[in-house]
């Protein structure tokens, strides 16, 4: 059977235990019609690029699908029914992935950029172009005038 990676958005209005039931319900459609959901990721509640039916923010939910492509289908009219379902897109992929999906491990990096502590030198300057603060400025020398520079 082909695979493929379906993504989700629901309203920001509705719980996350009701987006939880929405899954299990297009995890039924699909196992009904003789496929399997590999993977299920909820994402969480995240901003929206711009405004969609006036929603602000959404709930995303990933499903990695093992079935025939009328599972798929099926699956797809039903989200286009449910009001709770503000966008999904579903893509045939060649292979599912194994493990986490790159959102989830996107996390983790989030908040290590906040705690970096000292970064030490540039390296685009070595140490031998350090400037010292307490030296005199430079004089630089401009078509006769001599102009007082600072050496950086």
């Amino acid at each position: 059977m082909p695979y493929y990676e379906n993504v989700f958005i629901a309203r920001q209005d509705i719980s996350a235990t009701q987006v939880d039931s929405l899954a299990d319900a297009f995890t039924a459609t699909i196992e009904g019609l003789g496929g399997k959901v590999a993977k299920r990721e909820y994402w969480g509640l995240r901003n929206l690029a711009y405004k969609v039916k006036k929603n602000r923010k959404g709930h995303y939910v990933l499903l990695n699908l093992d079935a025939p492509a009328e599972a798929v289908h099926e699956m797809e009219r039903l989200m286009r029914i449910n009001e709770d379902i503000l966008r999904y897109l579903t893509i045939r992929v060649d292979e599912l992935e194994e493990g986490p999906s790159a959102m989830v491990q996107g996390r983790g990096g989030r908040e290590e950029r906040h705690r970096r502590g000292d970064r030490g030198s540039s390296p685009r300057f070595g140490d031998d172009d350090a400037v010292d603060a307490d030296a005199p400025a430079a004089e630089v020398e401009v078509s006769g005038d001599v102009i007082e520079g600072d050496a950086r």
